[in-house]
């Protein structure tokens, strides 16, 4: 198979396999300034609720942590699973983990970084609730 094809149909795999995550994820450039957002897969699309042209060229942080202190030192961290609140298009925050891990070009250079999003608010709804129930319990 020429070079060129098989960049192509590893490419198209890549694609496809992204596309059909059940989590979001996001590709952000790491060689542009602001970390422009460069792909996104629908299941990001479902969470957040913006179409991939919505976002595509967007900064990361402005648009998913703009409350979030220190939310771009997060990069320095990678590869890293960091617990963060981040923000949806109807300014809801969503509590999630974000692993953040890192794509090398063939010369060694970083270029692009993969965020993947795990929904954790339902997880803190019940630890919340379990902390009500054990301290309704302890009540003499």
């Amino acid at each position: 198979m020429p070079a060129l094809a098989k960049l192509l149909a590893d490419s198209a795999l890549s694609r496809a396999a992204l596309g059909a995550c059940g989590f979001p994820v996001a590709l952000a450039d790491a060689v542009v300034k602001g970390r422009p957002i460069t792909y996104v897969n629908p299941a990001f699309e479902s969470f957040f609720g913006y179409r991939a042209d919505e976002v595509i060229g967007r900064p990361v942080i402005t648009l998913l942590f703009p409350e979030a202190d220190g939310a771009a030192s997060m990069f320095d961290q990678a590869p890293a699973r960091v617990q963060m609140r981040a923000r949806r298009k109807d300014g809801a925050a969503a509590q999630v983990e974000l692993s953040i891990g890192m794509v090398h070009g063939a010369d060694g250079r970083l270029t692009h970084w993969v965020l993947a999003f795990a929904d954790r608010g339902e997880l803190e709804r019940l630890r919340e609730e379990l902390r009500l129930l054990r301290s309704i319990a302890a009540a003499p």
